[in-house]
């Protein structure tokens, strides 16, 4: 019998979910739903609890991209074996509690929220809960290959267009732009940072910051920019600004504003002067 993938008890999937919650309301300036789902998430998945440890099994497997074989397949080994260290009565319980202050404090529709890997998640949702070795193994084949960079990027496509549309068109009326690749990158760190020790997303906000101050400066080629010195004039304010936020211990609603705006300007200018 197949087995049937709920994803109200998929521990990564429901987090996800809760980060583009979050940054919704955070686009949308909505900052009283922001401290719910930032509440919720630091109520359930912080310190030791059963639902950080699942968490971090899910995320061994579907944040490691482009591995060898053999690096993944030891990366799976040892991540079933901390699997089978979490009581699954307790995990059970935690993750009811979740899905109730999530029903109570937002609402049911949150698992309906567009999570772009969703078909990973519900991989290794099954072969976490599966009890036939055959069908363990298969499915511990196409977590592998997704971790190798086997599965082709269509594999991950949205479960629900609509709901990515109303995402990044709350972007567009703030910002009047797409949202970009990397600053879809920066928003997943910001929300990943309510729940982790936040040495991920400054390793990751100091490599983004270099980044765009190297961007920057390169601009000076660019001949649209050459040719104006204000434009030369605001390029050293906005990498005087980077500068100072690389002393930031933490990442700030105010900061990723900051960075966000950068981000559209770096590819703004280069667009520009690739289209001149």
């Amino acid at each position: 019998m197949k087995n049937k993938h709920n994803k109200k008890r998929n521990t990564a999937f429901v987090f996800e979910a809760l980060a583009r919650e979050a940054t919704v309301a955070i686009i949308k300036g909505d900052n009283e739903r922001k401290a719910k789902v930032v509440s919720i998430v630091r109520k359930h998945f912080t310190g030791d609890s059963l639902l950080k440890r699942d968490l971090e099994c899910y995320r061994s497997l579907y944040e490691n991209q482009n591995l060898d074989e053999t690096t993944s397949k030891k990366i799976v080994e040892a991540v079933m074996a901390a699997k089978r260290l979490i009581d699954p009565d307790g995990l059970f319980k935690q993750q009811t509690e979740v899905i109730n202050d999530i029903n109570k404090e937002l609402s049911p529709a949150i698992f309906n929220n567009f999570v772009p890997n969703y078909k990973s998640l519900a991989t290794i949702a099954k072969m976490f809960n599966t009890n036939s070795p055959k069908q363990a193994v298969m499915l511990e084949s196409k977590i592998v290959n997704g971790m190798t960079g086997i599965i082709e990027e269509q594999a991950m496509q949205p479960i629900d267009a609509i709901t990515f549309t109303t995402f990044t068109k709350k972007f567009n009326e703030k910002y009047g732009s797409s949202l970009l690749r990397e600053q879809k990158e920066l928003l997943n760190h910001y929300i990943s940072s309510f729940s982790t020790d936040d040495l991920e997303t400054k390793i990751y906000l100091n490599r983004e910051l270099t980044r765009l101050k190297e961007s920057l400066e390169k601009a000076r080629e660019v001949e649209e920019v050459a040719a104006d010195q204000e434009m030369i004039k605001k390029t050293e304010l906005v990498k005087e600004r980077l500068a100072a936020l690389s002393n930031e211990t933490n990442l700030t609603e105010a900061t990723l504003f900051t960075i966000l705006k950068t981000q559209e300007l770096v590819k703004e200018i280069y667009d520009d002067g690739s289209n001149s």
